[in-house]
């Protein structure tokens, strides 16, 4: 497995870590989130790698979290109805999202954490 980048091509910070992959020379393999919409089990194992509360996996700058009231909703979610959600629909999911060869998986882009993870 290479490192999987994980975007929405319009979104301004995706084509901005692009960018940065690109010319921190790393390869990678690209996947649109809307057209290839992760499912629940690798959204649960990506959680799970991540070390991080699964609710940093959720857009929570976009529209579709605002309609759905989901900051007011999630307290009351078990983990299997986050993930079953969150694999209804990839423009709920953090983006970008970095899994990389060594099994660090990081939502939302930050040059120091990728770069980090990458030289892991």
């Amino acid at each position: 497995m290479n490192t999987q980048f994980i975007e929405y091509p319009k979104c301004s910070t995706c084509r901005k870590a692009r960018t940065w992959l690109q010319e921190q020379g790393v390869e990678f393999t690209g996947r649109h989130i809307v057209e290839q919409a992760p499912t629940a089990e690798e959204l649960r194992s990506w959680w799970q790698a991540s070390g991080l509360p699964l609710k940093k996996f959720f857009n929570t700058c976009g529209t579709k979290y605002r309609e759905l009231n989901l900051a007011a909703r999630l307290k009351e979610m078990s983990e299997e109805e986050m993930l079953a959600l969150l694999a209804t629909d990839g423009m709920l999911v953090k983006r970008p999202l970095l899994v990389t060869e060594n099994g660090s998986v990081i939502p939302g882009f930050k040059a120091e954490t990728w770069s980090t993870a990458l030289c892991k």
